[in-house]
């Protein structure tokens, strides 16, 4: 089964909230902000332009595992600055490739010049097994009939 819904309509349920930090933030202020948000990444903006992403993974790579400190270290230290995008009108499908293939797991939206919005592999998930129930049970229907 094909998924036809895309990703711009993944962000019209979800919301087109981006959370972001400098990239001469501590460390500590991001984990921080991660926290208050609820999200596992930040993307790392400098000014309008988007320079990285800053994730829990990288903080336990990059911090705990190499015996840093996040009150003395900046996110330019540890962020992964290859930021890949996606685009609003790929299918949840194709986004989900491309997250495999890049081995991320939060991607930017950006149409055009603009961030609309970020989306994670589990919003991909998400989205994969509800277009799976509602086939489901449009199938249980039929049968039923």
């Amino acid at each position: 089964m094909k998924s036809t819904k895309t990703v711009a309509e993944l962000l019209e349920s979800k919301g087109h909230d981006i959370y972001s930090v400098g990239p001469d933030a501590l460390v500590f202020e991001a984990i921080r902000t991660m926290s208050d948000k609820g999200v596992g990444a930040l993307l790392v903006m400098d000014g309008a332009k988007a320079v990285g992403v800053v994730s829990e993974r990288d903080y336990a790579r990059k911090m705990i595992l190499q015996g840093r400190t996040s009150d003395k270290t900046y996110v330019r230290e540890i962020m992964t600055s290859e930021v890949i995008f996606c685009q609003p009108d790929l299918t949840v499908q194709e986004c989900m490739a491309l997250m495999t293939e890049n081995h991320v797991r939060h991607l930017p939206v950006k149409d055009g010049d603009t961030l609309c919005g970020v989306v994670t592999i589990g919003d991909m998930v998400k989205a994969t097994i509800a277009e799976q129930e509602f086939v489901i049970s449009q199938l249980e229907s039929y049968i039923s009939q």
